[in-house]
């Protein structure tokens, strides 16, 4: 159970990085939490802090709610996950929102990392057992306008890791669960008009997933939750009734501490192991062996733009980075939308610019979401 856990966070979270001398990227457990869901926040580099509202905003943001223009959103999405090698490992998520008064919303998340099948054999000639171990995410939020401009949400969530094998006898064959909060901003300004067009400001920020370790066996000590805190911007601008166009940028660390330098020494590991969770987001900010040059390297960054024509047809692209010795995701993105009446339908990809394979490359992601409510919103 232990080597398979490994190798599962190993795929999701590149600690195989570590075989190389100068990589030095954190790893975590449950990363599937970090990976963006939806198709259009994943064809703008996987930003959604600071993005408009949309149904996925659970994801990123769900303080967004609380200035949706529809007072009820459903939505799916699917995504594919190292479909190169495998055709049974995929991530998909549900999300619901209800915005019941002008100034209030509540949703609730679902997020499902199926890892496919697993043929387990005790030795090479015994006849072997099927398993499917997976991940899931239940969260629900509630938003609120604490001005005409500015609101917040808080987010609780419940995890559960379902990694087990059968127990061979180290003790560690059980599913791992714990439970985590989001806590997230989100400024949207008027309408402001410019000499040859009007815009809009838009600014974010979540401090996601603060919540204690998760443990993959009874022992005292556990994987680190995927912390992070995501800081966005973007602007909007709007051409005339039809034509918009949406700049945005979003910068992401994890609150999690750097592992030592000498991941060998037993003594230094047992040290950062027995860092408790509160502890290391504070030591996240200051506690990189390569002192502050090595922190500002754990930052990575996104830019991103979509362009929408008569609220109908959208285009989006977007670029990822990652400093290549904290974990080399570095990669563009592609994509399109199209709304017709209630429904919307998007779709994105991903081309890999780094050395470093990408599990999501060349892999199509899918997103249907659904304006259920009657009731419509002011835009400002």
């Amino acid at each position: 159970m232990k080597n398979f856990t490994a190798l599962v966070l190993s795929i999701l979270g590149g600690s195989a990085l570590y075989a190389q001398k100068d990589m030095h990227p954190i790893t975590t457990g449950v990363p599937f939490l970090t990976i963006a869901a939806d198709a259009r926040s994943a064809a703008m580099g996987d930003m959604g802090v600071a993005t408009t509202t949309d149904a996925f905003s659970q994801q990123h943001n769900a303080s967004k709610y609380a200035f949706a223009l529809k007072d009820q959103g459903f939505a799916l999405s699917y995504t594919p996950y190292m479909s190169k090698i495998s055709s049974g490992m995929s991530l998909a998520q549900a999300n619901y929102y209800n915005k019941f008064n002008e100034r209030s919303a509540f949703s609730v998340g679902f997020r499902y990392f199926g890892m496919g099948e697993v043929t387990y054999r005790e030795d090479y000639n015994s006849i072997g057992a099927t398993y499917k171990p997976s991940e899931f995410a239940i969260d629900a939020s509630y938003a609120l306008k604490l001005s005409e401009k500015f609101g917040m949400a808080v987010t609780g969530r419940f995890i559960n890791s379902n990694l087990k094998l059968p127990d061979t006898g180290d003790g560690d064959a059980s599913s791992a669960s714990t439970f985590a909060v989001d806590i997230s901003g989100f400024y949207q300004s008027d309408r402001m008009a410019f000499s040859d067009f009007d815009g809009r400001w838009r600014f974010g920020f979540n401090l996601q997933n603060l919540g204690p370790k998760i443990s993959y066996s009874d022992k005292p000590t556990g994987d680190f939750l995927p912390a992070n805190l995501k800081l966005g911007a973007g602007f909007d601008f709007i051409l005339d009734d039809y034509n918009t166009l949406t700049i945005a940028t979003e910068f992401n660390k994890l609150l999690v501490p750097t592992p030592p330098a000498d991941v060998t020494d037993p003594e230094e590991m047992r040290k950062y192991n027995d860092t408790g969770w509160f502890k290391g987001v504070f030591k996240s900010f200051g506690d990189a062996p390569g002192g502050f040059s090595e922190e500002m390297k754990e930052v990575a960054w996104a830019l991103g733009a979509e362009y929408w024509y008569d609220n109908t047809f959208a285009f989006r692209a977007g670029y990822f980075n990652e400093n290549k010795n904290k974990g080399a995701r570095q990669y563009a993105t592609l994509g399109a939308g199209f709304k017709y009446s209630m429904i919307t339908v998007d779709l994105s990809y991903l081309f890999s610019t780094s050395k470093i394979n990408n599990p999501l490359e060349n892999t199509l992601r899918f997103s249907l979401t659904f304006d259920l409510g009657r009731k419509t919103y002011p835009k400002g």
